[in-house]
């Protein structure tokens, strides 16, 4: 089968190609990345010379260019996960978000819509998964979850980009027949991630002896899904859901962001020592919070698990470890 994944050196999508490529023998993957700051190509080094992973170096906003790839690649699906996606980011240069999120998404979609269109075989024999996050629903309060019918009311002009990629998705579903399905995921973790985001940023600091910023108090909460365990929700949905669905994606793991940083710490002190006497706690440094930062996300997939069959497998305690030494051994590098 012919695949596409945009944002294929990133964080999810070098994973998801490493566990396409494992799990599906028949999958020949294009992986289409603009090689941003947040790519890195050279994880996946290991499949340079396997004749089932093919590389473009391609921004999507670039329209002729996609179209180009389309037509020559002839895709028969397409894991669409190329995004800007740090909040901080948004809020300090909205545009870039924008562009790749809104605009790259069209682009990649209506390409997609013209070929499968124009082929003879049935439009249920191509699919398009378009990967997203559980921030377009905005914020919760102390109880509650995200369901697959909670209004979308996102907060950061990332998740706004996000939100208004996945309703190009569903319109071309429900205008045009394209056989779509839409995802949306919890925070994951595990090796790969880009040095900004949290737990590598935790790892990073400490391990320099600076402090440890987390905003306001730490008492946001996040629900943590391991990034192997959503690459295999992905494949699941991929070639098992239904088309014109969207489909929740957690870990059911909830941590309060300060909750989290001490386990790191704690890992740290274990594995690595050196802390500032004796714990790596001690660098631990409140900052200003973040204009509008979301209180709590929870993710309800209680959806994906009665249909599809899919649950989280991760050993939280044994995962954040392994994710931890990944880090600290490329940070040591």
């Amino acid at each position: 089968m012919r695949l596409i994944v945009t944002g294929g050196a990133g964080f999810i999508g070098s994973n998801l190609i490493l566990h396409l490529h494992d799990h599906y023998p028949d999958a020949e993957i294009l992986n289409i990345d603009k090689l941003t700051y947040a790519s890195d190509i050279s994880y996946l080094d290991s499949l340079k010379h396997d004749r089932r992973y093919h590389f473009k170096k391609m921004d999507l906003v670039d329209r002729v260019d996609v179209q180009k790839v389309v037509q020559n690649w002839k895709p028969e699906g397409v894991f669409h996960l190329a995004a800007e996606s740090h909040v901080d980011n948004s809020i300090k240069g909205p545009e870039p978000f924008v562009m790749s999120n809104l605009i790259g998404t069209f682009n990649i979609l209506e390409e997609c819509r013209q070929l499968w269109f124009d082929e003879r075989e049935p439009m249920e024999n191509h699919r398009f998964l378009h990967v997203s996050t559980d921030e377009v629903y905005g914020t919760l309060g102390d109880t509650g979850s995200f369901t697959e019918s909670t209004p979308y009311a996102p907060n950061s002009p990332y998740s706004a980009t996000k939100a208004g990629s996945d309703m190009l998705v569903r319109s071309y579903s429900h205008t045009y027949g394209l056989n779509a399905v839409i995802t949306n995921c919890s925070n994951n973790y595990g090796r790969h991630q880009h040095a900004e985001k949290l737990i590598p940023t935790v790892i990073r600091k400490a391990l320099a002896q600076e402090p440890i910023p987390v905003y306001g108090k730490g008492d946001n909460i996040r629900d943590w899904l391991h990034v192997e365990d959503h690459c295999g929700a992905l494949a699941t949905v991929f070639y098992s859901g239904k088309s014109g669905e969207q489909y929740n994606i957690g870990g059911d793991n909830e941590w309060k962001n300060i909750e989290l940083v001490h386990s790191i710490c704690n890992i740290l002190n274990s594995e690595v020592g050196n802390g500032p006497e004796g714990d790596y706690k001690n660098l631990i440094s409140f900052v200003t919070d973040r204009p509008g930062h979301d209180f709590r996300y929870s993710v309800d997939a209680s959806k994906i698990k009665a249909e599809l069959g899919w649950a989280p497998t991760q050993d939280f305690d044994a995962l954040l470890t392994q994710t931890v030494m990944w880090f600290v051994d490329r940070y040591s590098k």
